[in-house]
Order: structure tokens, then sequence, then C-alpha cells
């Protein structure tokens, strides 16, 4: 393709751009109390917070619109007695400036695809970066899901070390409600859910990516 510098630089921030909306795509589709509670229920969340099944869709409910909604106190109570002490509240509030960054980061993204779809008037270029960009995503979702089925653990711990402060996300399993109420199984297989949502739709934009270039190109 001959490309002017304008287009080059576009080529790069589509390819850049386009996994950001994805992934931030992903994440919505999880991020509602349907999705939460089926895999409280299928981590018996009940048994290790020692709330009843109502009890816990009820306080996840209010720490999800805590989080996406706001305020975020995360001032959740059973009986009169709060949910969380302290540092897992503060932890909540990281957590939502966090994922309000992320969430920030996609929405940018999302942006630029659309001010480069409307700039490229849907030539190759556009279509085939894309393209590029979701095949890229899929390379990087195997492999980082090849390592998480070894070092799940790790790579968890990684994570917050990357986005948290030190000391700031580790809780008594015993004693403190929220990793009770969001406990290993039900990371790992919303991790797993995850990664499957975002092969599939940037399988679904790497082809179709592919097919549009195609038809520019011929078109041209």
């Amino acid at each position: 393709m001959n490309l002017t510098p304008a287009e080059r630089l576009g080529v790069i921030l589509v390819a850049i751009a386009t996994p950001c909306v994805i992934v931030g795509l992903s994440v919505l589709v999880f991020l509602n109390p349907m999705w939460v509670g089926f895999e409280q229920d299928r981590s018996n969340v009940d048994q290790l917070t020692g709330y009843t099944a109502a009890q816990v869709h009820d306080v996840t409910g209010s720490v999800l619109s805590d989080l996406v909604f706001g305020p975020p106190n995360f001032a959740v109570a059973v009986n009169g007695s709060p949910v969380l002490d302290a540092r897992e509240r503060g932890h909540m509030v990281d957590v939502r400036t966090v994922m309000g960054q992320l969430g920030g980061a996609a929405a940018l993204a999302a942006v630029v695809l659309v001010a480069l779809g409307l700039y490229s008037r849907g030539r190759r270029w556009f279509w085939w970066a894309a393209s590029i960009g979701a095949r890229v995503l899929v390379v990087g979702v195997v492999v980082v899901g090849l390592a998480m089925t070894v070092f799940f653990d790790q790579i968890f711990e990684l994570f917050h070390e990357i986005f948290f402060a030190p000391g700031t996300y580790l809780f008594n399993t015993t004693s403190e409600k929220l990793v009770q109420l969001f406990p290993d199984q039900f990371w790992s297989e919303t991790s797993i859910a995850l990664a499957g949502v975002v092969l599939l739709l940037a399988a679904i934009v790497g082809l179709g990516g592919a097919r549009l270039a195609a038809r520019a190109e011929a078109e041209a």
C-alpha cells in the first residue's frame, strides 16, 4: 500500500485502538449482577460468607452499583453490620479508580476508531489495520491464557502489584468478606469466560476486517 504519512499514523493508531475497544466491550459483558450472581452461586459464596443466597445477591448488587455508578461508599450492611471493613472499602475505591482509568482508555480508543473510520472513508488501510490489531490480540490472549493455566496465582498477583499499592489488596479469607464474595474460583472462571469473549470478538473483527480490506481494494 502506498500510504501518506497521516495514513501510516492512522494504521498504527487503529491497530492499537482496536484491541483496547475489544477488551473494553468484553469486560462490560461480565460487569453485571446476572453473571456475578451466577458465578457466586457456582463458587458457593453463601457458604463462604455465612449469608443466604438472597443476601449475597443483595450485597453484590450494592457493591456493583457503587463500583459502576457511585458514590463509592461500599457501605452495604447485613442485619445492621457492615459487610466490608475500612481496608476492604478502600480497596474497592482503588478498584473503581483503576476501572475508570481503563474504561476511559477504552472510550478514547473507540473515539479514535470512529474518527479514523470517518477519515479513511472505508479505505483498505483502515480495515487492514483493524484486522491486524485484532489478530495480535488473539495471539496475546492465547499466550496469556496458556500462561495463566500454569501461573494463575502469580499473574493475578502481578496484576495487583501493577495497579494497586503494596499491601492494599491482601485480605484474610477466613474473616474478611471481600475475598469471600469474590473467591479464587470466581476469578479463574470469569477470566476463562472473558478470554473466550475476547477471542470471539477479536476473531470476528480480524476476519471481517480482512474481508472489508479486500473488498475496499477491489473497489479501488
